[in-house]
């Protein structure tokens, strides 16, 4: 185990969710790098697991990640988790593994539960390829801004967002984005797991009815349209007729309306046959 740098994940709720393998890893580490000690604790003690433990959060990672470093340096081997989940995961862990893969030390994955892919697995949206987007902008202005930018991805899209704020994003989700189909998840794999489905606004209104909200969220978002609008009867004549001025053929005006209209080749090919006569 000497000189090894351990990204170990850890269950977002469930404490019977740990791989055999963590707890392995866990119980033979020099030290285990915690976001927060009290947490990890709680999960070492559930399997009656001692170590020397040492706070690695978002406050204090850049220094804290030389420290760390020059400790895999003499030989030893760390463990990095964080509160849930697995680290590096809108969690601090990115520089550590930086600097050690840097500095010539192995960095090893244990891998394990994450609240973004199990949210997903569950949302009923597709699959094959989605965008994880972490906690968007707090502000109003930022989080349209971010919403406009992202809008066209085709992928599904998948969020955290705290109970303060959920409401006011789905509220400015439906008006950037539209009314897309989604899943919003939280308190995964615990007692009192919940996942709402439905259109953005619809999520936000049943939200809206409770007197209050408890829980991280994971928001998980149907990706834009790639279907192409159809142009009405009116749009496909004035362009046949723009593209039989600009000289081209029947033949090649079918197939350019064809291809922009998002309508069948054999309707357009009737209309231009009385446009070209």
């Amino acid at each position: 185990m000497s000189s090894k740098l351990y990204i170990v994940s850890t269950p977002i709720g469930n404490l019977e969710d740990i791989t055999l393998r963590a707890l392995n890893v866990l119980g033979e580490v020099d030290l285990i790098a915690c976001e927060d000690t009290r947490t990890t604790k709680k999960l070492l003690s559930r399997y009656n697991i001692q170590k020397l433990l040492t706070s690695y959060h978002e406050h204090n990672e850049i220094e804290k990640a030389k420290e760390l470093l020059s400790i895999l340096q003499e030989g030893k081997s760390i463990a990095l988790v964080t509160d849930a989940g697995t680290p590096g995961v809108s969690d601090p862990g990115f520089r550590i593994v930086k600097l050690a893969s840097e500095n010539g030390v192995q960095v090893l994955s244990v891998p394990g539960p994450s609240a973004a892919v199990a949210a997903l697995s569950i949302s009923g949206l597709p699959t094959s390829g989605f965008t994880f987007l972490g906690f968007p902008p707090r502000q109003k202005k930022r989080l349209i801004e971010y919403l406009e930018r992202i809008k066209d991805y085709p992928e599904t899209l998948i969020f955290y967002e705290s109970p303060r704020r959920i409401i006011k994003t789905l509220e400015t989700a439906a008006e950037v984005l539209g009314e897309r189909d989604a899943s919003l998840s939280r308190e995964i794999t615990k007692l009192y797991e919940e996942t709402l489905r439905g259109k953005i606004s619809e999520i936000k209104d049943l939200l809206q009815s409770r007197e209050s909200l408890k829980g991280e969220f994971t928001l998980v978002v149907e990706g834009a349209s790639q279907k192409k609008k159809e142009f009405d009867s009116e749009t496909i004549d004035n362009l046949l007729l723009y593209l039989k001025k600009e000289g081209l053929s029947l033949k090649d005006a079918v197939k350019q309306v064809t291809s922009d209209a998002g309508v069948s080749k054999s309707k357009i090919y009737k209309k231009a046959l009385q446009i070209w006569g």
